[in-house]
């Protein structure tokens, strides 16, 4: 039965009818219009519907309507500032061209910031671990960790 849920998307509040069973991906994607977010697997293990929940990267495939009532949720797009800028994990992923097909990239991208947010200063090996679940087909995790070591680096003042 469809009820009227109310949970902030990018610093909006939103008030949606739908089923509270409802995939969140699915809502963001087709009542909302923030498509950044891929459906990739639909099983909450390729990575490429990564949001933040509350801070927190989560599969939004896997995660229903009901369940984010009066949360928070962050997706790509929302990552930008208000002026346009690029998040600095968004720009160092252009910047060491940390894409190919792009598809993988949001979910990267999404799960990279949480991580940045929670530990400033992540070795190389806790970036691998923390990605480990996110999926690029077309392989260019090498790019990928670049692109966080640089975003890192440029969040804490650095020169690079």
């Amino acid at each position: 039965m469809a009820r009227t849920l109310e949970f902030r998307v990018n610093g909006t509040p939103r008030r949606i009818p739908a089923e509270p069973e409802r995939p969140l991906l699915g809502v963001l994607r087709d009542e909302l219009g923030l498509t950044g977010s891929k459906y990739g697997c639909g099983e909450g293990q390729c990575g490429a519907c990564t949001v933040l929940i509350d801070g927190t990267a989560t599969r939004s495939c896997v995660v229903r309507l009901g369940n984010v009532a009066d949360r928070e949720i962050t997706t790509i797009e929302g990552l930008e500032s208000d002026d346009g800028t690029l998040h600095p994990v968004q720009q160092a992923f252009l910047d060491c061209d940390a894409l190919q097909c792009g598809y993988c990239t949001p979910g990267m991208i999404v799960a990279s910031a949480a991580l940045l947010a929670e530990e400033p200063e992540p070795t190389r090996e806790r970036v691998v671990d923390a990605l480990r679940r996110n999926v690029c087909r077309c392989g260019t995790y090498a790019r990928i960790l670049d692109a966080v070591a640089l975003a890192a680096d440029r969040m804490k003042g650095g020169d690079r």
